[in-house]
């Protein structure tokens, strides 16, 4: 049986948020700026740090980092390992989870993402926005499927990615034109960068219901997107398949993109104005859409 929400508060349309606050130069950083700078010193690039390595990646002195790192490190937030190198630790990993854009809504939306990948044996996506960049938090891959760059908790320009473009679509106006007007990065002769092109595309995913992206991050692949909506019908987040750019069928992987994007919509609350249709995606995903 679908999930419901009845555990989770839903918190409705998310806006963008700006730019993390940066202390001017010279200007004294507060209590909780050097705390977070600690915390952010971790990325995928550099998941394990030393303690001269936390200190220099936040801007702070090694006394600063050590005491940081040392109340950090005592609450769970970060871990010390034998050799003395730190990694993120589980205490966030246990908040993360209280996250309705993140683990929550992976796990109401893992059964739909996976009848999509059993109906085609592709890449399957799921991915939020944050600013002007998706962030991917779950992808099920075949052994056969196309390969892609990414991975969960990679970030993507919204522009570039077919989850990125249903989400952009379905932001409000004064985001969206602000987004177009750039700049817009490029990874392939294909990338959108184009601004009044990239308007009539948002349009057409508006139009259609699906965004389809072309050879936008590497030559080879092709993405169908649909969007996820939350109770209140606002679109939370995007489900996608990836599939290989030659002999790519997008009119036969679009409804069943949609159907999944639907079936998360309801687990997650929504209820769609129009009549129930039925299911396109064969076995377990035959639930109404």
């Amino acid at each position: 049986m679908p999930m419901t929400t009845d555990a989770l508060p839903w918190p409705g349309p998310v806006p963008p948020p700006g730019p993390a606050p940066r202390a001017a130069a010279g200007a004294a950083r507060s209590a909780p700026d050097r705390l977070l700078a600690v915390l952010a010193a971790f990325d995928h690039e550099h998941p394990a740090l030393s303690l001269s390595d936390i200190g220099r990646r936040a801007g702070l002195s090694l006394t600063t980092a050590h005491r940081l790192v040392g109340a950090l490190t005592e609450w769970g937030a970060l871990e010390r390992d034998a050799a003395g190198t730190y990694h993120v630790g589980l205490r966030l990993w246990e908040l993360a989870a209280l996250a309705p854009r993140g683990l929550a809504l992976r796990q109401i939306a893992l059964p739909y993402l996976e009848d999509l990948y059993e109906a085609t044996h592709e890449n399957v996506q799921l991915a939020v926005r944050d600013g002007d960049e998706v962030v991917y938090i779950e992808w099920l891959s075949g052994r056969s499927a196309v390969g892609v760059h990414i991975r969960v908790g990679g970030r993507w320009p919204l522009h570039a990615t077919g989850v990125g473009l249903a989400l952009l679509a379905h932001g409000d106006i004064e985001s969206q034109e602000t987004y177009c007007q750039g700049p817009l990065a490029s990874f392939t002769p294909y990338t959108l960068t184009d601004a009044a092109r990239l308007r009539r595309v948002l349009a057409e995913v508006r139009r259609t219901g699906v965004a389809v992206s072309s050879r936008q991050v590497t030559e080879d692949a092709l993405s169908v997107a649909a969007p996820v909506r939350g109770p209140g019908g606002s679109v939370v987040a995007a489900v996608s398949v990836v599939v290989p750019q030659a002999g790519a069928q997008v009119p036969v992987l679009s409804p069943a993109v949609r159907v999944a994007a639907r079936g998360i919509s309801r687990a997650l609350g929504w209820q769609p104005d129009e009549p129930r249709r039925g299911s396109l995606i064969p076995g377990r995903g035959a639930r109404p859409s």
